[in-house]
């Protein structure tokens, strides 16, 4: 628990638990304050960001420029919220995460699985944590199976000769994951735990049964792109591309001549993933309302310091060709293509580029969709876009506390694991039938 339940008036539903979450990315740093009332219900109490510092495709670059953003970015919700927290859950998109899966089985000899028997997988699934010199972030028991049956929430009360699980483990690099907990520590506040982004961002945007038949999510953040696919109700599969919205914003900058705030507002207002034939004679302005022009003409503006939206789309297209090329491919080495993949979800602030799910959907072959944040209550207008999933899904995921095996006690040794290649052939059996 983040902090103590908030006073709330008696017409108010009463707060039992208070979460506080920090979501760390290159373009900027969000953060939120959220209470759990006592039905369950998840109200946002106050929430704010302001533009990273110090922080480069995920990973902390300035220290001190870091911890300032954090504690700025948390200051912002509190005061909205009324209330402090001493402790919050961190999102990570970078630091070389990497995702695992691991099926672990012992023997149950036909009888009823009881409540301890299930504390023994989970306590002999900790020796298949392989972390190879990384840090592990997540090692959560995914679904159980037995005697040939998939995909069982709960097995407590059915009878099995084996019993199994499928962890789910979350890798990070050790170092730049110290430095991301570092920064926030020394913003004077204490780390529950680091949630990694796609984790996180599945929470807010994709339904449970989108988790199960199958969906791939991409996150477009400022300078990393998170591919993720998730079926069985888990994630099986995660590759981070080191490309985002950021880059078109600089390619933009880069064509016309102009600075990067330009760019990212000509990009936010007037751009698109779609070219009409109305562009070639729409001129739109490089300087913003108000602002007085900042030195040179942009490269092939008129008088006004106007530019053809017809060329600006054409950068952006140029970028997505790219960007979206790698997303495909990354899809593919996944084995989420063909008949096997079904549907993509799309979120992160770079989602919010119009036009984005038409191009995306005719580009990968694939029903595509925009994922933004559930409506919570509370949650003003401008944080319940797809910038803000993350964060959303931080507290949902900190209100939910899955387990984590690493944490289990047990009276009992580790007995079973199965070998190498049953593993990987009985993930890819568990696949094709999921798909």
């Amino acid at each position: 628990m983040a902090s103590q339940p908030k006073t709330t008036p008696r017409s108010s539903p009463r707060i039992a638990r208070v979460f506080g979450a920090v979501n760390i990315g290159s373009f900027r740093i969000s953060a939120m304050i959220a209470g759990l009332t006592e039905s369950g219900e998840m109200i946002v109490l106050g929430s704010g960001h302001r533009a990273a510092q110090g922080i480069k495709r995920g990973y902390i670059t300035d220290m001190a420029a870091a911890t300032y953003a954090v504690r700025d970015a948390i200051e912002r919700a509190e005061k909205l919220a009324g209330t402090s927290v001493a402790s919050v859950w961190i999102g990570c998109s970078g630091a070389g995460l990497a995702s695992r899966i691991t099926p672990v089985e012992i023997e149950i000899g036909g009888r009823r699985i009881e409540e301890e028997d299930i504390e023994h997988l989970l306590v002999s699934a900790q020796g298949s944590i392989e972390p190879d010199g990384r840090m592990v972030l997540h090692a959560q028991p995914a679904c159980y199976f037995l005697d040939g049956a998939e995909g069982i929430a709960n097995p407590k009360g059915l009878h099995a000769e084996r019993l199994g699980v499928d962890i789910h483990v979350m890798l990070a690099d050790g170092a730049p994951m110290r430095n991301l907990t570092e920064a926030v520590q020394n913003a004077h506040l204490e780390v529950e735990g680091v949630v990694a982004s796609p984790l996180a961002t599945g929470y807010a945007c994709l339904t449970a049964e989108e988790r199960d038949l199958g969906v791939a999510l991409v996150e477009l953040g400022a300078q990393v792109t998170n591919v993720s696919v998730h079926m069985g109700g888990m994630l099986v599969g995660l590759v981070a591309i080191p490309r985002g919205s950021a880059d078109i914003t600089d390619a933009i900058a880069s064509a016309f001549g102009i600075r990067r705030f330009q760019a990212e507002r000509l990009k936010c207002v007037y751009g698109s993933a779609i070219a009409s034939p109305a562009d070639h004679r729409e001129m739109i302005p490089v300087n913003g309302p108000g602002e007085e022009r900042p030195g040179p003409v942009a490269r092939g503006a008129d008088e006004a310091n106007r530019v053809p939206r017809a060329e600006l789309i054409s950068v952006i297209t140029g970028e997505l060709d790219q960007l979206i090329s790698d997303v495909g491919r990354a899809l593919e080495a996944m084995g989420y293509s063909g008949r096997n993949g079904r549907q993509v979800v799309l979120t992160g602030g770079g989602a919010e580029l119009a036009g984005l799910a038409d191009y995306a959907q005719a580009a990968l072959g694939k029903p595509v969709r925009i994922g933004r944040p559930p409506q919570l209550r509370g949650l003003p207008d401008p944080h319940g876009v797809p910038g803000f999933a993350t964060l959303a899904g931080l507290v949902l995921y900190a209100a939910e506390d899955p387990i984590d095996i690493r944490s289990v006690g047990s009276r009992f040794q580790a007995t079973h694991r199965s070998p190498g290649f049953a593993q990987v052939m009985r993930v890819w059996t568990a696949m094709k039938e999921y798909f």
